[in-house]
């Protein structure tokens, strides 16, 4: 018997995958616990316009993200620190200031997280970081450690 899943079941398939599941483990397993639907032309049509709904739905983040990392490159974004006599900073930038200051200045909102940072800047001057935006799309933002 063919099934759509509305669940992930280890071992037997993912959310919205359509199996072949033997007639008694769909009827007396899968069908009563709501964790799958019978493959009729009714659920088949419902699966794929939630298909076509969600690559939409990726295609405009994509978007998004592309336009978002056009925005990124076009930013020069000066980062004021307390810093010592050999450019030393006290303390140091985190990925954390950087998307806050971006929050701030430039109504971008963009996760801590995402800021590829290995460590904390530590010293002054000019570099570019990159955010990881999207699957397989990363901005770069060019960020200038000033002392105050």
């Amino acid at each position: 018997m063919k099934v759509i899943l509305k669940a992930d079941i280890k071992g037997v398939g993912r959310k919205d995958e359509i199996i072949n599941a033997s007639d008694g483990y769909a009827r007396n397993f899968l069908l009563p616990k709501h964790l799958a639907v019978e493959a009729n032309s009714e659920n088949m049509s419902k699966l794929k316009s939630k298909q076509d709904a969600n690559a939409y739905k990726k295609e405009q983040e994509k978007e998004q993200a592309k336009k978002l990392s056009d925005k990124l490159s076009k930013i020069l974004l000066k980062i004021p620190v307390k810093a010592g006599k050999n450019g030393k900073i006290f303390g140091g930038v985190s990925s954390k200031e950087i998307s806050e200051l971006l929050k701030i200045e430039y109504k971008i909102n963009i996760d801590k997280k995402k800021i590829e940072l290995k460590e904390t800047i530590k010293t002054l001057g000019t570099r570019t970081i990159s955010i990881k935006l999207y699957e397989g799309i990363t901005g770069n933002l060019k960020i200038d450690v000033i002392s105050k």
